[in-house]
């Protein structure tokens, strides 16, 4: 998928009372976690951290330490580049605000059960010392086990040794044998019943192991339970195995739900699962922008399948051939080629010449000759007895022939390459000074580019030597 179609992820959010505004240029999802990072107008990086889709902290970092929560999720999680379709749908569009940073954790009890805590202040080491965020958990750990919940207090820490290496000391405390039990649930229950028990534990567990097929269901279903359809499409496509015909019919039918059709066919092209082949409303959506006459935009959309389209977008892609300018041709060369081959059989000699004539000319303001007619190679192949390519092929013999530059000079001025052209003529007038045809193909040139005082000077040489010639 071409950058051109994806626009950048902005966000604005207030820290200490200040509006901060910049572009996502990457983002993590790891469970219900989102991990963002950020370059600001001024060029700083702030890491935001995302629960449920709602943001619980975030602080200016000028590097991601190795082992913490964030360089997990950012290394192990599902990660999206700043181009990735799906960004700007996980990331918050409305203005957002960083809660006070000494009155955050009251902020989370306020908003969150005390199981999730735990696990959220986990994920917040990388802006709190180990002290900072350990003290909430211990709070809380210790709250359940005096009020004699035993299995909650095992609850709400079992996990947090897999999320920080800092809390290896606060996981310390579940082995004693009074919590033998609750470890024994956790190692001989089946995925389902674990999953009622503790279901943060349970997504977790399931996300960390996706690649498992009994892993990756189970973590489906949560997903499409909670309607998080964003985070559910992401685990599709990081799972290359599920990348079926039927997967894809099946995923379009929940996608369409949420999304635009355009960002969903962006969404399978980045994915490069070919949407024209497998989704039949793609069609309807090319053709809706040809009938806009936004015929670059249809084929920037087409070209990245374009040796594997059905049949009948044969006929679409022989009329994005006739509509799209030279200039549009040459910034997409490679793509245009592979275009060419495609409707090559089908297009009308005449027309396709003068397509072939445009190109030409686009790409001798471009590239040196020897250059064009390297680029025009494939063209030929599809195309052997093409005038313009033919002409091509015989200027750049004359390149190294410095008698031929009259003929050279000809061949430039035809394809309204005038500054080309004058320099042989000039070369040609120079090497036979008393011939009056050099001068007046000067004279020519510097009257197509409108170069009225250049033009009279050459004609009045042209004129005096016609005039030498003439009387002997």
């Amino acid at each position: 998928m071409k950058n051109e179609l994806i626009m950048p992820t902005k966000i604005s959010f207030k820290s200490n009372r200040a509006m901060i505004n910049g572009e996502v240029v990457r983002a993590a999802t790891f469970a219900r976690f989102i991990a963002a990072e950020v370059q600001t107008e001024s060029a700083e990086r702030y890491y935001l951290i995302f629960y449920k889709n709602a943001l619980i902290y975030g602080d200016q970092l000028d590097n991601v330490e190795k082992g913490s929560f964030l360089d997990k999720v950012l290394n192990e999680g599902i990660v999206l580049d700043q181009q990735h379709p799906l960004l700007p749908v996980l990331i918050p569009a409305t203005a957002l605000t960083i809660p006070a940073k000494n009155k955050l954790f009251n902020h989370l009890q306020r908003n969150y059960s005390l199981l999730e805590i735990p696990c959220m202040a986990a994920a917040l080491d990388s802006f709190f010392t180990t002290e900072q965020f350990s003290k909430p958990i211990e709070h809380i750990f210790f709250h359940y086990r005096r009020n004699g919940s035993f299995s909650k207090a095992y609850q709400s820490i079992h996990l947090l040794s897999d999320l920080s290496p800092s809390l290896e000391k606060i996981s310390d405390l579940l082995h004693s044998r009074e919590y033998s039990s609750y470890s024994n649930f956790y190692t001989t229950s089946s995925l389902s019943v674990i999953q009622k028990k503790d279901p943060l534990f349970a997504e977790f567990l399931c996300f960390m192991n996706r690649t498992n097929s009994e892993h990756y269901h189970m973590l489906e279903k949560i997903l499409k339970n909670e309607e998080r359809f964003a985070e559910g499409l992401l685990l599709w496509l990081d799972d290359k195995r599920n990348l079926t015909c039927e997967s894809v019919k099946g995923q379009t039918q929940l996608a369409l739900k949420y999304l635009p059709l355009e960002n969903w066919i962006q969404v399978l092209s980045y994915a490069k699962i070919n949407p024209f082949k497998w989704v039949p409303e793609a069609r309807t959506f090319i053709e809706g922008l040809m009938r806009n006459r936004q015929y670059e935009k249809a084929a920037v959309y087409l070209f990245p399948f374009i040796e594997e389209l059905p049949e009948e977008y044969h006929l679409l892609l022989n009329e994005i051939w006739k509509q799209v300018d030279a200039e549009f041709v040459v910034s997409h060369l490679e793509e245009f080629l592979l275009l060419h081959q495609q409707v090559a059989q089908e297009n009308d000699p005449r027309q396709f010449e003068q397509r072939i004539l445009q190109l030409t000319a686009k790409l001798m303001e471009e590239h040196d000759l020897k250059v064009v007619c390297e680029k025009l190679k494939p063209i030929q192949k599809n195309f052997p007895h093409s005038i313009i390519i033919r002409k091509i092929n015989e200027m750049t013999a004359l390149l190294e022939n410095p008698d031929r530059m009259m003929e050279l000079g000809q061949f430039y001025a035809d394809f309204n390459q005038y500054d080309q052209a004058i320099e042989c003529f000039y070369w040609e007038m120079e090497l036979k000074p008393a011939d009056p045809a050099p001068v007046r193909q000067l004279c020519k040139m510097y009257q197509q580019k409108g170069m009225v005082n250049e033009a009279s000077a050459y004609q009045q040489i042209y004129t005096q030597l016609r005039s030498e010639q003439e009387t002997g």
